[in-house]
């Protein structure tokens, strides 16, 4: 027997061909779902079920209740992941009404590599099973156990697959198009980590209610289910003592946690501190939030072998922009920089001339002000002109603790999937 997953574990996967199966008392179809970074389709082939059983690198097996045949080495470069969908034959039943169906991914001679039982559904007729997904130059299985009330077609079309019926619960009827309008109505509508489990009930139960807030936000904006990669960036300049002593920033990152969990495969958000200089530090996971603020958000000394009277105590920020637009690539994984500044920029034009060269790349970056101040250029990015698509934003939370959770989040997240879908129409975004 493979190793178990729980519900948001992932697990590395060194073969060059899966099988993805499942075993259940029900009749159940398999589909798969091949989607770029931005979670869609690239058009029909990109769609495999009964009607349609292969795709490049994907191809459902004959005759079996469900065996995905996957080879990883085969999939196109612009393919991020493979979802593996499960949906009961008989509309009228749930997943509720039956024992919790067992997913596995076995290599190519058979031999189970993990296990997933899928519990806790109930009124849902369809599940995201497990996601295939690339992960710095490899391959990591999830256990996603996605389920959805609003059935096959509410799926299928959040993934840029229309539905040639508006009532159709069946794959038969669907065929892939790269426009689609249908709302996602997930029944469970947060995703988990497994860091998740290390933490105390009280900070689990915070973590979950700020989860739903950040899910609640991309669900009204039509995004939920979008992988991203999440950037932190905090000034770390003398004038944000304040912010520092009272720990604003330390609490800032706690805020940052549930978003990174709801858009980033593995749930970690990257984190940098800069002021005349940058430096970039370990990722933030979930489970470690706490330790990581306490060990790594100081304005002077020498902490974890990091020099922080070197980076300066003015205000650059050039050197992190570059560094971060340096990492991006055209046609990349979509990445949403939050950046906590208090202000300061003072090399307006070439700033503004960083940021038109920019909004060629897959980032949407989003400024946030902390405290009382003049935030000038920032309030302007905007109104940028020259720019293949808004790239940017900003607001100022003049004291952030005042601000609770849907509002901070609705603010936060609120342009991003503007971004997402200018960006897909400017073929920023595959």
């Amino acid at each position: 027997m493979g190793a178990a997953l729980v519900k948001g574990q992932n697990g590395a996967v060194d073969v060059a061909r899966v099988l993805v199966s499942v075993r259940t008392e029900a009749e159940v179809d398999v589909s798969a779902l091949l989607v770029t970074d931005a979670g869609r389709v690239r058009s029909d082939a990109d769609f495999v079920f009964f009607n349609q059983p292969s795709a490049p690198g994907v191809s459902l097996g004959k005759g079996t209740q469900g065996a995905l045949s996957v080879s990883l080495s085969d999939l196109p470069v612009d393919i991020a992941q493979v979802r593996a969908v499960l949906t009961l034959d008989d509309p009228a039943q749930t997943f509720g009404g039956v024992a919790p169906p067992v997913a596995t991914v076995a290599d190519a001679a058979g031999n189970v590599l993990y296990e997933y039982r899928i519990e806790g559904l109930g009124s849902e007729s369809v599940v995201i099973a497990l996601e295939l997904y690339r992960r710095q130059g490899g391959w990591k299985v999830r256990a996603v156990g996605q389920g959805y009330a609003g059935g096959f077609a509410a799926l299928v079309t959040d993934h840029g697959v229309s539905v040639d019926e508006p009532d159709v619960e069946s794959s038969s009827a669907i065929r892939a198009a790269p426009e689609a309008s249908a709302r996602l109505t997930p029944a469970t509508d947060v995703f988990t980590v497994p860091g998740e489990a290390q933490l105390s009930f009280d900070k689990r139960a915070q973590l979950d209610l700020r989860k739903r807030q950040v899910a609640k936000v991309l669900i009204d904006k039509d995004a939920f289910g979008i992988r991203a990669r999440v950037v932190l960036v905090i000034d770390k300049t003398g004038s944000m003592h304040r912010q520092y002593r009272d720990q604003v920033v330390h609490r800032v990152v706690q805020r940052m946690i549930p978003v990174a969990t709801q858009l980033d495969d593995d749930g970690t958000l990257e984190a940098y501190l800069y002021a005349r200089s940058f430096v970039k530090l370990p990722d933030i996971t979930v489970e470690h939030g706490e330790e990581w603020a306490r060990t790594y958000l100081h304005l002077t000394g020498t902490h974890a072998g990091i020099d922080y009277d070197a980076l300066g105590a003015r205000n650059e920020e050039l050197p992190i922009m570059r560094d971060i637009i340096d990492s991006l690539r055209p046609g990349g994984r979509p990445t949403l920089v939050l950046f906590f500044t208090d202000g300061g920029f003072a090399k307006k034009r070439e700033i503004a001339a960083v940021m038109r060269s920019a909004s060629l790349l897959p980032a949407f970056w989003q400024f946030v002000g902390l405290g009382r101040a003049n935030y000038g250029l920032l309030r302007t990015l905007d109104e940028l002109s020259d720019r293949a698509v808004d790239n940017a934003g900003f607001f100022a939370l003049d004291d952030i603790d005042q601000v609770d959770d849907a509002q901070l989040y609705a603010r936060l997240l609120g342009e991003f999937p503007d971004w997402l879908r200018a960006a897909r129409n400017a073929d920023i975004l595959r």
